[in-house]
């Protein structure tokens, strides 16, 4: 036998011993009873070993119980249950809607004269949407009836995309009649593992299919009419823009899309190059940047639909918390498509008084014969400077220019939630802000603030119901915006708007010794205005929702809240220590006021520059030094300074010696 075939021998051999000893040795240990705590949250084994540290929550959220770990594994926030709950209401319309075409009528628990709504709601919808027209039924036959919980054999096929412990999905099917089936989809194997666990645990087996997929390929796989999703929820953890080419071809035909985007510094401007490569569009750093983020949004799924000769129409579209939440249904139609361009507009905003004004891209006009002539718009509607102050002006978008929301689709589940407030949780703030909604102007994209009207020209606020009257008294029209608490929502050009202002001014007036005469502020004041405005207050200037006292506008749900990390494997950055890291990192840009004396005194040791050059008129006021420095206390302030040459000349009267001099 060989030397290299002796060593292997020896080697196996004595490999085959240590095994055999290990085994024996664990054998001899006593095994200890069961941690009593795990038993009680559910955190045996299944499947797979964890360490025993991570245990498992119960939450509770509509009809719906989930078990979810405790560790980040799994994504889970509680604060968008008011995201969760107005899907639930939105879907359940949509429902009615579809399935009322079909005669059958659904059963929502705690909802009286289903018969009604029922038939009110196809009457409208009919006229509007275009639906086909379904079988009447005979009077003396009795309506079929979906009820939650059954399957509905010609009832809605429901995608949830990203569906991490399954909540969603689970409370579809324990709160949405009318449905036939729900795929709940994770690229994640412990998510999928989790929401095995819910879906038996809740008994929805039925109807919740859990998948484990990629949800673009799952998406892509279901392009064919016959195969699509009636519903498909996009919930990601940051941008859906990866997702939004599959959707729009895997939803069917008037199918209804609802998508999530919580990457709201994205689309509210902070990073414009980043929104051009997600969204097709530039967001602007603007007041109204949650509804121009909205606006955004739509006009990337009307970009993406086109491209397949299909497009949307909005059904609500909702700025929330910190995420922004669309609801729009897909339908096909070549002719349809030809208009997009025309429901897409760029906007020039005043980087000095914030004016904003819209160029559409395209233009639809009439032709002969009662037919739609498609041309490209003209412009700009602006200057190169603005009128109003002087300054240049930005240029943003595209965005969608068209109608966010569909009245009667709002007026709809407004109902539905009103009359069974025990429904949803956060029943009355989806009352609140669908009010609220429900008084936007439809036809006047964007809006301006209170506070950045009046902080433009330094003069005092004005109050909501003074300036709503002023421009009522002037003949125009004005409403609240849900995006933003103190928004004036107007049809008034903003000539009109600075005129209102100016007159306010005079009531209020300014220091104008204090302007700069290249300030904004200052050209705004220097002009008379043309318009007298007339601060009394009317009656209908304080909207409905604002009289009855509703909640539109939430406080904070919960202490630290906002959007949470993302779910990693093992949930590395959950628990206590993800709690510290949260507090800790809270206002991380602002100086503690013990160090702002230090500070302070710092800065003193440093020589000012503008002083040396004869420039810097602050005087005691300057956070740094203008007197002589000695040539080693000059050195030791400023290291990096380069030294001057000896022999140059003073800078002027009174100025400090440079580094290096003698």
């Amino acid at each position: 036998m060989s030397r290299a075939r002796i060593v292997l021998w020896l080697s196996l051999t004595l490999r085959s011993a240590r095994s055999f000893s290990r085994a024996r040795f664990m054998e001899a240990q006593p095994q200890g009873p069961p941690n009593p705590a795990a038993m009680e949250n559910g955190t045996e084994p299944c499947g797979e070993e964890r360490p025993p540290e991570v245990q498992e929550t119960t939450v509770t959220e509509g009809a719906a119980k989930i078990v979810f770990p405790s560790a980040n594994e799994v994504f889970y926030n509680p604060v968008q249950e008011f995201n969760r709950d107005l899907t639930c209401a939105v879907i359940t319309e949509f429902a009615r809607i579809q399935l009322g075409a079909k005669g059958i009528q659904i059963k929502v628990p705690g909802e009286k004269d289903v018969q009604k709504v029922v038939v009110d709601l196809l009457e409208q919808e009919e006229d509007k949407a275009e639906l086909k027209e379904g079988a009447n039924l005979a009077p003396g036959d009795q309506p079929r009836t979906a009820a939650v919980r059954d399957i509905c054999e010609e009832g809605l096929r429901v995608l949830e995309g990203l569906a991490a412990s399954g909540l969603r999905s689970i409370r579809f099917a324990l709160e949405v009649p009318g449905l036939r089936s729900v795929v709940a989809n994770d690229a994640s194997a412990r998510a999928v593992e989790l929401m095995h666990r819910n879906v038996q645990l809740n008994d929805v087996a039925h109807l919740v299919q859990p998948s484990q997929a990629d949800a673009r390929m799952l998406m892509y796989q279901h392009q064919k009419a016959s195969e699509r999703f009636d519903v498909i929820d996009l919930d990601p953890y940051g941008s859906p823009a990866p997702f939004l080419d599959a959707a729009v071809q895997a939803v069917s035909e008037g199918g209804l899309l609802c998508v999530t985007c919580t990457d709201m510094a994205v689309l509210a401007g902070n990073s414009g190059e980043t929104c051009y490569s997600k969204y097709g569009a530039m967001a602007l750093k603007s007041r109204a940047c949650h509804e121009m983020a909205l606006r955004i949004v739509l006009h990337s799924l009307d970009l993406h639909a086109n491209c397949y000769q299909r497009f949307v129409v909005p059904l609500l579209s909702i700025s929330a918390d910190f995420y922004v939440r669309v609801f729009v249904r897909v339908f096909t139609g070549q002719a349809k498509v030809k208009a997009s361009a025309s429901k897409q507009a760029l906007v020039f905003q005043c980087v000095g008084c914030g004016a904003f004004h819209l160029q559409r891209l395209g233009k639809a006009s009439g032709a002969s014969g009662g037919r739609v002539k498609f041309s490209a718009a003209c412009g700009p509607p602006v200057a190169p400077e603005c009128e109003h102050c002087g300054q240049r002006h930005q240029l943003g978008g595209p965005m969608w220019a068209e109608p966010l929301h569909d009245l009667d689709f709002v007026g709809r589940v407004l109902e539905a939630v009103s009359a069974n407030p025990g429904r949803f949780h956060t029943a009355e703030r989806i009352r609140g802000v669908l009010s609220v909604v429900a008084e936007e102007l439809l036809d006047v994209p964007l809006y301006y603030t209170l506070d950045q009207l009046s902080s433009t020209i330094h003069c005092s606020t004005p109050r909501l119901l003074q300036l709503r009257s002023a421009l009522l008294h002037a003949g125009f029209r004005v409403s609240l915006s849900h995006a933003c608490k103190n928004a004036v929502k107007t049809d008034a050009p903003s000539s009109a708007l600075w005129d209102i202002m100016r007159c306010w001014e005079k009531e209020c007036p300014v220091k104008r010794e204090r302007l700069s005469e290249t300030s904004p502020a200052f050209r705004i004041l220097s002009v008379e205005p043309r318009l007298q405005a007339n601060f009394t207050i009317r009656d209908d200037a304080n909207p409905s929702s604002r009289q009855r006292g509703l909640k539109r506008f939430q406080a904070n749900p919960e202490a630290n809240w906002g959007p949470r990390p993302r779910a990693r494997p093992g949930g590395k950055a959950a628990g206590e220590a993800m709690e510290e890291r949260r507090k800790l990192l809270q206002n991380k840009r602002k100086e503690p006021d013990e160090d702002l004396a230090q500070r302070a005194a710092q800065l003193k040791t440093f020589p000012c520059k503008r002083f040396k050059e004869g420039t810097c008129q602050r005087g005691d006021q300057c956070c740094y030094s203008h007197s002589p420095l000695t040539p080693k206390a000059t050195a030791e302030a400023t290291p990096t300074d380069r030294p001057e040459a000896p022999d140059q000349n003073p800078l002027g009267p009174g100025a400090a010696a440079g580094p290096g001099k003698d």
